[in-house]
């Protein structure tokens, strides 16, 4: 891309991530084509300047560069399946929230019909993009993230994650498997004291400094997982940590509020206990999660489709 201002991008997909995705190239000067399977939802983004296509085969073949953010891996091929042929030699940059697999199988398509690859995890809410603060993860083709580089930077903060294109995938759900599970724990929480009339403000105002404070117990986690020592001293035992999940169990249950979430937890500690590791430090836990080393890179693309 020599001229990253004026640079052309077709955007598939208007929903608030795509109309926000599109609305923020048109603000830095970008021609920009957009396609909806809707189309009433392109008369905002007409309006600004954008040119709305008719049809997909249009859009795909307004710019080079083709950025998809649709509602899933098989709305992908629902919509560029039927077009991919006119797609040789483009490159499309799918931002669309699928599994690592599902990424990896885009991206051997697309090789497969002339069509350069980059997959993307998108780490904000649509009104941070355009901000510092959001960040969008990128794997595939490292050629397509530095030329279309220019482009990408106008959203976020870019991060090149490597060439498996699953890897961006695996980072964001990940990262959203850690934050869905923190709120889960809040809205459990928050269930408890709510038994006793205390409102979720409350518990709310009380909660996010300490749950703050406990991330910083992310590092020494991952120190010991790394380190493989969970016999190290200083640390807390599983003995404990089920002493402790036990008792949340318990107090949920007097109060009548379902235990299910942090129930879950005490099951994978039991059975490290259970395989004798009690004495053992609480980030043994991990070795109840981990995957085994079973090459988990590849999934037919019949399990896919």
């Amino acid at each position: 891309m020599t001229d990253p201002r004026g640079a052309g991008v077709t955007v598939l997909g208007l929903g608030a991530m795509g109309s926000a995705l599109a609305t923020t190239l048109l603000d830095a000067g970008h021609a920009v084509t957009v396609w909806n399977r809707t189309p009433a939802r392109a008369a905002d983004l007409s309006a600004r300047g954008a040119e709305a296509a008719s049809t997909i085969g249009a859009a795909v073949a307004a710019h080079p560069l083709i950025v998809a953010c649709l509602l899933d891996h098989a709305s992908v091929h629902e919509t560029l399946d039927p077009v991919v042929a006119g797609m040789r030699g483009s490159t499309l940059v799918n931002l669309t929230t699928t599994t690592p697999n599902a990424a990896r199988e885009l991206a051997t398509w697309a090789a497969g019909h002339g069509v350069r690859y980059l997959d993307g995890a998108i780490m904000a809410t649509p009104p941070m993009i355009g901000t510092p603060e959001a960040s969008i993860l990128y794997s595939g083709s490292r050629d397509v993230f530095d030329d279309a580089r220019p482009v990408l930077d106008r959203w976020a903060t870019s991060t090149y994650d490597g060439a498996d294109a699953g890897l961006a995938s695996l980072f964001d759900l990940a990262m959203l498997s850690g934050m869905y599970t923190m709120f889960a724990g809040f809205l459990h929480g928050a269930a408890m004291v709510g038994s006793v009339g205390v409102t979720a403000t409350e518990f709310a105002e009380r909660a996010t400094p300490f749950i703050s404070a406990m991330t910083a117990g992310f590092a020494h986690y991952a120190h010991v997982i790394d380190g493989g020592d969970y016999a190290a001293p200083g640390q807390q035992s599983l003995e404990f940590t089920e002493l402790s999940h036990s008792h949340i169990v318990r107090a949920s249950e007097e109060q009548g509020v379902n235990p299910a979430p942090i129930a879950a937890v005490r099951e994978l500690i039991s059975k490290q206990i259970a395989e004798g590791h009690g004495a053992e430090g609480s980030a043994r836990l991990y070795e109840s999660l981990r995957a085994d080393h079973t090459d988990h890179t590849q999934t037919s693309q019949e399990t896919l489709r």
